[in-house]
């Protein structure tokens, strides 16, 4: 197979970054799949990647610390032989589910830290070694958003949702203001998908309970999502930047 380039997955270790991580391997991407904490479960998708005839590595590195940004993007091009030239900014965390009013600041700051600094930081490495200004050669982002942005989440994850429009401001602007440097911005704002998420919140039954909200009437899947990151990660997309692409069955 032809390797397509280095793509580093963030948050790769599980739900929409896995099935991204999986689906870019068999496009012919080197994939880095990133992890925070849960190597066990990044291991495993570099395993089923390598199992298919792929090419991927398992990275450490927490998004919201910039020398673990560094260290990840350096890692990512030693190990895999070429320089990153696809990024897609998939960690992120929930917090607490409730009312805004009951929200510490401890888990205030540690959701802005990861969906915003964390995808800021990623992506500012990205630009620093993918524009063509700066001698690079050109690439490709694609933030993850997420529907909430658009619709508050009220009276469970209005701090998530706040950090999610950021995403959809990061992406419009930075598409805009690297358009003519090699480097397309763009970003898929996922609604209710089959992950993890919502049981590692504590609310495992939120999907059934959500699913008359949504006129397609099911929850979407990782896969669905992941198919919607390729395109934009394709020549498909080529005259796309500054997008913000939703898959939400229409909620």
């Amino acid at each position: 197979m032809t390797v397509r380039g280095t793509l580093l997955v963030t948050g790769g270790s599980k739900g929409i970054g896995a099935a991204v991580a999986r689906a870019a391997a068999e496009a012919g991407w080197a994939v880095a799949v990133n992890y925070a904490s849960d190597e066990d479960g990044a291991l495993k998708v570099v395993a089923a990647v390598e199992a298919a005839g792929g090419t991927a590595v398992a990275l450490p590195g927490d998004v919201s610390v910039e020398g673990d940004v560094v260290r990840l993007f350096d890692a990512a091009e030693a190990v895999l032989g070429g320089p990153v030239t696809a990024l897609v900014n998939n960690a992120g965390i929930v917090g607490a589910h409730g009312r805004f009013d009951d929200l510490d600041s401890v888990a205030l700051r540690r959701t802005v830290d990861v969906n915003v600094v964390g995808a800021m930081l990623c992506a500012r490495e990205a630009v620093r070694r993918m524009s063509t200004r700066r001698g690079g050669p050109g690439g490709l982002i694609v933030n993850i958003s997420s529907r909430a942005a658009q619709l508050g989440s009220a009276g469970e994850w209005v701090h998530y949702a706040a950090t999610k429009a950021a995403v959809d401001a990061l992406t419009l602007g930075l598409a805009h203001e690297v358009a003519a440097e090699g480097i397309r911005v763009n970003a898929v704002a996922p609604g209710l998908i089959e992950t993890g998420l919502h049981a590692g919140a504590g609310q495992p039954n939120r999907l059934a309970e959500k699913a008359n909200s949504i006129p397609m009437g099911r929850a979407g899947t990782a896969e669905e999502v992941a198919e919607a990151v390729m395109w934009l990660l394709s020549d498909a997309s080529a005259f796309t930047t500054g997008a913000v692409l939703p898959v939400h069955g229409g909620r």
